[in-house]
């Protein structure tokens, strides 16, 4: 009969760790709950053995983040804050209190931040303060949204199942986030290889070729003699260049961050062809996303519709969706002043539209942000079918244009000698 090394959570919020004989690992995990024990990881004693041999840790069971032997060190993430919200979902799914399931989340943190941060709130949960008020103290770490669904979910005394919506909610978010940040990746890595090849021609190549030109005067064709002038100016100037080029980019780069700078930035993405539509959908899905989860978990209409607003991060489609909640207020029907701001598709408008007749407004707005999800991936795909073929013709088209103008003033070398 196979040995499991097994680590808990006892009722008190202690944590423990032992071994167990069972026939398999789902008997194992019955025979710990019967004795009042919530498994936080579950595994063969040799696999274990194995494990810490070679990778150095061990698997979790329900998706514990199992301690590491190195404190890892800095701030509290918002992956840290998915971490905990899932660890403590499955902690009071299993029937431990709320202080206990804070007390085992300071035992298994990995950072001395998070340790620091549960302690606060353990401290304050204990004195008699609803976890939501407590995580006010916080709210640039945890967001309104995360304070509001915790408060929905102290309220209908279904907190774990809130915290489980959170945590899809979060996942959700972050994948989204994910692929629109990974969808950039390879054309910045072929715009840094085009300008790298430029700097590296114009730098290192051009200016072998200048001895070689030097007596030839207007002989040489007009093409040739403008790569050379390049490269002289690359050459004498280049650390000015450079110099001027970081600090314009950090110039420009400091602009972008003031509220002007932004929204000027943020206008002209949205005008943008291609860029423009698929920006306008990515943010949207924030918005209806975060609507549709509030909503459905009791939050009030006005409430949810402030904050959907500010999960939104482009300041032009926030001061338009900012104007809905006034109407709602008024005792306007919430597909209209959404249809006013003019920024929803016929699709989506339709959606609302039936979720209010129908009362179920909440499930519909998720609804649509999948639409939308789905769109933006999609759209992702195709943009980076058309930008990748281009980036690549352009740099190969600067890269021939130098070397042909090189060639022709060699062949007019030859000319010039027979």
């Amino acid at each position: 009969m196979p040995e499991f090394i097994w680590r808990a959570a006892a009722a008190s919020g202690k944590v423990e760790e032992g071994r167990i004989t069972a026939v398999s690992i789902g008997a194992a995990m019955k025979q710990l709950r019967s004795q009042g024990l919530t498994p936080l990881s579950l595994e063969e004693a040799g696999a274990a053995g194995a494990a810490a041999t070679g990778a150095g840790a061990a698997p979790s069971l329900g998706g514990f983040a199992q301690p590491k032997v190195r404190q890892a060190k800095g701030p509290v993430t918002a992956p840290d804050v998915l971490a905990i919200t899932s660890e403590l979902a499955i902690m009071l799914r299993a029937g431990l209190a709320l202080d206990n399931a804070l007390r085992v989340l300071i035992d298994m943190s990995h950072k001395p931040s998070i340790a620091t941060l549960m302690q606060g709130i353990l401290d304050a949960v204990k004195g008699g303060t609803p976890l939501s008020r407590a995580l006010v103290v916080h709210r640039e770490l945890f967001g309104d949204f995360y304070i509001n669904m915790i408060r929905s979910g102290e309220a209908s005394g279904q907190m774990s199942a809130v915290l489980d919506r959170l945590v899809e909610h979060m996942e959700r978010q972050r994948a989204l986030r994910d692929n629109v940040i990974s969808a950039t990746i390879y054309p910045a890595i072929l715009l840094a290889v085009a300008v790298l090849s430029l700097i590296a021609m114009l730098g290192f190549v051009v200016p072998q070729f200048e001895k070689l030109f030097t007596d030839m005067g207007d002989a040489l064709p007009l093409p040739t003699r403008l790569v050379m002038g390049l490269g002289q100016a690359f050459t004498r100037y280049g650390l000015f260049i450079g110099v001027i080029a970081v600090g314009g980019s950090m110039l420009l780069m400091r602009w972008f961050k003031s509220s002007a700078g932004r929204r000027w930035w943020q206008t002209l993405v949205l005008r943008l062809p291609l860029m423009g539509p698929l920006a306008l959908k990515y943010q949207l899905t924030l918005f209806s996303r975060s609507m549709g989860t509030l909503l459905g978990n009791g939050v009030p209409m006005l409430t949810a519709l402030h904050i959907a607003t500010e999960t939104v991060g482009n300041t032009v489609l926030q001061q338009a969706l900012a104007r809905v909640a006034p109407i709602v207020k008024e005792g306007g029907r919430v597909v209209q002043a959404l249809s006013a701001t003019g920024i929803f598709e016929p699709l989506a408008i339709n959606l609302i539209r039936v979720g209010e007749e129908t009362g179920r407004i909440g499930p519909m707005m998720l609804e649509l942000a999948n639409i939308l999800n789905r769109e933006v991936e999609t759209g992702i795909k195709r943009l980076l079918t058309l930008v990748e073929p281009v980036l690549i013709l352009v740099l190969g088209m600067l890269i021939a244009s130098i070397i042909v103008s090189i060639l022709l003033g060699i062949l007019s070398i030859n000319d010039l000698a027979v």
